[in-house]
């Protein structure tokens, strides 16, 4: 092993350990559920806009966006362009709302909100979706992470992903989202700084601005940023209803402290987001400009900050990425860890357990739920992939439950449930037909949420 790897494997090793200390030291502060859940509800702007940005940008915006832009160019900036879009209407619309109903009944996750304003039948079927879901959108960070320490370090990948489960699971178990959302802020501060320093000298060593107009990468809407795709426009379709409605990041800003602080720190991380979503575009074509012939695309990214960049300035970029995976990867176990805890356990198997009680189920929920998506990470291998299937299941189950229990007082269980099982029963024929391709610009995802919305809006027409 060469001395550069060494001094890359070290740097990273250091960083671990040091997220994982501070997420021990910041757990001992956590005294019940309500601060491992939602923090005591005392989440100011700064906390939420830190928490949700790291949140987002995660594998999918980092290595799964670069590689998107290694292979179709200028159209990969829609993948993190969505999820901003998304973000708009959660920091002034749904945001807000929800987090009033939040904090007027106690409610602590999504399944909590989806059995107040329906039923209990409502919140277990969307619960079991999501559980499916967010273990794969969690093995898909899991993937990036083994994907970066075999390129930086020849890790083999499954030890990777183990790696980085371990990490995430040791910070969360101990504190939830009060220790995650601190954290969160060093982790931003450190990805932000990174990309900052990393992508102007990247794009000097390649030549500028001229070098990249030049790339031939056998595609003519290689440079077009209006693409239909998928990749393209066509993600808006597909992520943004996911970034509105995604319980992991509803369940932080059911932490704020009141509806102001959701509106200014969501809209900082939509912002944060705009800014941000032409960086992986810009790499990946960087990647392609000058390592034309790789493997896989997920290695674009990996590559130029290894074999492209100055070890020190390589070595602040792959923190900076390893921070975004693991920042998202602590999002969705919180998800997952909150969600099997309190409506599973405390609902279904033994609701009259203690808060302690629910603490600790709590905690070896992390570890159990980390263990399994380590599992699905080596099996799965694709970044896209595995967020593709989880945004899917997100966007067909839970949009409409969400958005119309909250502004459309007609909304009945009965509509909900309509809904939802007509948006699964739309994706996955389509899914199956098509092999996944959808047909023409309806995707698998985009069909299956025309049909959620027809139906609930025919439910909502037929007890007019």
């Amino acid at each position: 092993m060469s001395v550069q790897v060494n001094f890359y494997l070290i740097t990273l090793s250091l960083y671990s350990l040091g997220l994982m200390a501070l997420g021990v030291w910041l757990g001992r502060r956590v005294r019940g559920t309500s601060d491992f859940f939602v923090a005591g509800r005392q989440l100011g702007p700064g906390l939420i806009f830190s928490t949700m940005l790291a949140a987002n940008i995660g594998a999918g915006s980092t290595v799964g966006a670069t590689a998107i832009g290694y292979v179709a160019g200028l159209s990969a900036w829609w993948w993190v362009g969505s999820a901003a879009i998304g973000s708009v209407a959660l920091a002034l619309w749904i945001g807000p709302a929800i987090r009033r109903v939040a904090a007027a009944h106690d409610l602590r996750t999504v399944g909590d909100y989806l059995e107040f304003r329906y039923n209990a039948t409502i919140r277990g079927i969307v619960a079991a979706l999501l559980w499916v879901g967010s273990l794969f959108i969690l093995a898909g960070q899991l993937v990036a992470i083994g994907s970066i320490l075999e390129t930086v370090a020849h890790i083999p990948a499954a030890v990777g992903c183990l790696i980085g489960g371990a990490v995430i699971m040791v910070y969360f178990a101990a504190g939830g989202l009060s220790s995650s959302a601190r954290v969160n802020a060093v982790q931003l501060a450190v990805k932000l700084g990174g990309f900052a320093i990393a992508v102007p000298v990247a794009l000097a060593a390649v030549g500028g601005w001229s070098a990249l107009s030049r790339v031939d990468a056998g595609d003519a809407a290689f440079s077009h940023f209006w693409r239909l795709g998928p990749p393209g426009v066509m993600y808006v379709a597909l992520l943004t209803p996911s970034f509105i409605i995604s319980p992991g990041l509803l369940q932080k800003i059911f932490g704020a402290r009141d509806e102001r602080a959701v509106r200014l720190g969501v809209g900082l991380n939509a912002a944060g987001l705009f800014l941000y979503a032409g960086v992986p575009a810009l790499l990946g074509i960087v990647a392609h400009r000058r390592f034309p012939d790789l493997s896989s695309p997920n290695d674009a990214l990996p590559t130029v900050l290894v074999f492209l960049l100055p070890p020190a300035i390589g070595a602040i970029g792959l923190a900076a990425v390893f921070s975004a995976e693991i920042s998202a990867s602590d999002a969705v176990l919180f998800m997952l860890t909150t969600s099997l805890s309190e409506d599973l356990y405390k609902r279904l198997v033994r609701p009259a357990a203690s808060d302690a009680e629910i603490l600790r189920v709590a905690r070896w929920t992390t570890v159990i739920a980390a263990s399994l998506a380590v599992a699905i990470a080596v099996s799965l291998g694709s970044v896209v992939d595995a967020l593709t299937i989880f945004y899917t299941l997100l966007t067909v189950s839970l949009f409409v439950p969400v958005v119309g229990g909250l502004f459309v007082a007609r909304t009945e269980s009965r509509g909900a449930l309509i809904s939802i099982l007509s948006g699964m029963t739309a994706m996955l024929t389509l899914q199956v037909a098509t092999g996944g391709r959808g047909w023409m610009f309806v995707t698998p995802a985009f069909g299956g949420l025309i049909a959620a919305v027809a139906a609930w809006l025919g439910a909502l027409w037929l007890t007019h």
